[in-house]
C-alpha cells in the first residue's frame, strides 16, 4: 500500500491526524500485509495507541494495547506536580496505575531516582505496567487499591499518584468511541458523581502517606470541590492545582 492511499484510507475513516497516523502505522507494520491489517483495526475505530501498541507519554514511550486505558496527554500535568514535590530515593505508590504511565514518567524523571510501586485491580493492564516501570526497578501488586500493598509500605509513602477513573456513570455513553468501546470499563465509569473511587482513595490514604506526605489525585474542574472535600475530611490538607496548557485539574493534599 502506498504512503498516499493509506493516508486517504485514514482520511476518508475520519483521522483528523492522517499523515501522522499513517507514518506511525508503517512503522509498526512488519510487511504489507500487517499494514493492511493494522488500518483495517483502526479504520474500524481501535485507538491508534493499541494498534501500535505504544503510547507516548511524557516524553517516554509506554506499551499498551487491547483492554487497557491509554495515557492521555493532560495527565502529564500530574507527573509536573509530583516531580516538583519527589525527592531522591522517594517512595512513589502509583495506584490504579493502569499501564503504569505516571509512576514510571515520575521515576524518570525525578533525579536520583524513587522507590517505585504500582498497583491496580485490572491484570491485562498490569501485564503492560510490569514492563514499562520494570527499567525503573518498580514492583507490580494486583488488587483493590490499598488491599494488595504490603504492612511495609504503611506510613512510608512520599508521593502518592493517582488517575482513578472519575467519569460519572451516566457520562459514559458521551465519551469518544474509542474510548467507551475500547477501553476497559472499570478505568473510566468513577459511579453515579464520579467520584466513587476518589472518596475510596481518600479515606484510605492517612494509613499509607509518611509524615508531610503528599496525594496527587486527577479529577476535572467541575469536581475538584468535592474531591478536595474528600481529602480534607479524611484529615488532609488540600489544594487545588490548574494547567490551561494541558487543560487539566490536580488535587493536592498533605498528611
Amino acid at each position: 500500500m502506498s504512503p498516499v492511499s493509506l493516508v486517504e484510507a485514514l482520511r476518508a475513516a475520519g483521522c483528523v491526524f492522517a499523515e501522522e497516523e499513517a507514518e506511525l502505522l508503517g512503522g509498526a507494520a512488519r510487511d504489507d500485509a500487517h499494514l493492511a491489517e493494522l488500518l483495517a483495526r483502526r479504520v474500524g475505530g481501535e485507538p491508534l495507541e493499541h494498534v501500535v501498541g505504544w503510547a507516548e507519554f511524557c516524553g517516554l514511550r509506554m506499551e499498551v494495547g487491547e483492554g487497557a486505558f491509554v495515557p492521555r496527554r493532560r495527565t502529564e500535568f500530574l507527573v509536573e506536580e509530583a516531580v516538583a514535590l519527589a525527592r531522591p530515593g522517594a517512595v512513589v505508590l502509583d495506584l490504579c496505575c493502569g499501564v503504569g504511565a505516571l509512576g514510571a514518567a515520575v521515576a524518570a524523571r525525578t533525579p536520583g531516582g524513587v522507590e517505585l510501586h504500582v498497583a491496580d485491580v485490572d491484570p491485562a493492564a498490569l501485564a503492560y505496567a510490569r514492563r514499562n516501570v520494570a527499567p525503573y526497578g518498580g514492583t507490580v501488586w494486583e488488587g483493590d487499591l490499598y488491599e494488595p500493598l504490603p504492612a511495609s509500605l504503611l506510613g512510608r509513602v512520599d508521593v502518592l499518584v493517582v488517575n482513578a477513573p472519575y467519569v460519572p456513570t451516566e457520562e459514559i455513553g458521551l465519551m469518544p468511541p474509542e474510548a467507551r468501546d475500547h477501553e476497559p470499563r472499570v478505568s473510566l465509569d468513577g459511579g453515579a458523581d464520579g467520584l466513587d473511587i476518589h472518596r475510596r482513595v481518600a479515606a484510605g490514604a492517612p494509613r499509607w502517606l509518611a509524615p508531610g506526605g503528599r496525594l496527587l489525585i486527577e479529577t476535572s474542574a467541575r469536581q475538584s470541590p468535592s474531591t478536595a472535600a474528600a481529602l480534607t475530611s479524611a484529615g488532609l490538607r488540600a489544594r487545588v492545582a490548574t494547567s490551561e496548557e494541558f487543560y487539566a485539574t490536580v488535587v493536592i493534599a498533605e498528611a
